[in-house]
């Protein structure tokens, strides 16, 4: 059976990490994969994050390879108990989550405007629709990043994932204009209606009198 996330009142994992001693190119990995996994800082080196299975999994990877280098990590499960305390770590989680997925949501915009962009100008080509499909996919996982820290369900997630959505159907639409106008350029030109000769209406160039 699959424990729920977030439980009631959730452990965390609380992270101090000293890189000294280390190479300098350590101390960015750790704060890169810390961020990543959406550690809320405390204070320099010392960062708290909920104890969810993939969190505590990733943190304890990080720990190996940071001791590897020459770094020390120390790693502790905690309860918040002060309801206050553990209501304000929440929002501030939630708030850092929001502010991302509200840059995303920024972004969306470009992305509608580049497809009615080129649809007005008539440019519904298999390399422009590439290139939508491309940012398309950067969203995804641009989103999938964000989702996997999102340990709280900020409220702008929603927000998000219908926002993709309705960018899925417009590249779809972007797609099917594409697809007709390629069989409108691969079709042959029709043929000229077959002229048949009338007497009664062509001239009579050169025709004497009576």
């Amino acid at each position: 059976m699959v424990t729920p996330w977030p439980p009631a009142r959730p452990h965390w994992l609380l992270v101090a990490l000293s890189t000294a001693g280390a190479p300098a190119s350590t101390r960015v990995t750790a704060w890169r994969r810390l961020r990543s996994l959406g550690a809320l800082y405390l204070q320099q080196s010392v960062c708290v994050l909920p104890a969810s299975t993939q969190a505590r999994a990733a943190v304890e990877a990080l720990a190996a390879r940071v001791r590897g280098e020459g770094g020390s990590v120390r790693i502790v499960e905690i309860t918040v108990t002060d309801p206050a305390e553990h209501d304000a770590l929440v929002a501030e989680l939630q708030d850092a989550r929001n502010t991302e997925y509200g840059e995303v949501l920024e972004r969306f915009g470009a992305f509608f405007a580049e497809l009615e962009h080129e649809t007005a100008r008539g440019r519904t080509t298999y390399e422009e629709l590439e290139e939508s499909e491309a940012d398309l996919d950067r969203f995804r996982t641009w989103l999938a990043k964000i989702e996997a820290r999102d340990y709280f369900a900020a409220a702008r997630g929603e927000a998000v994932r219908a926002e993709l959505a309705q960018a899925e159907r417009a590249l779809a639409n972007f797609a099917a204009l594409t697809m007709d106008a390629e069989d409108v350029g691969a079709r042959p030109p029709a043929s000229e209606p077959r002229q048949t000769s009338r007497p009664d209406l062509e001239p009579t160039h050169g025709a004497g009198r009576d």
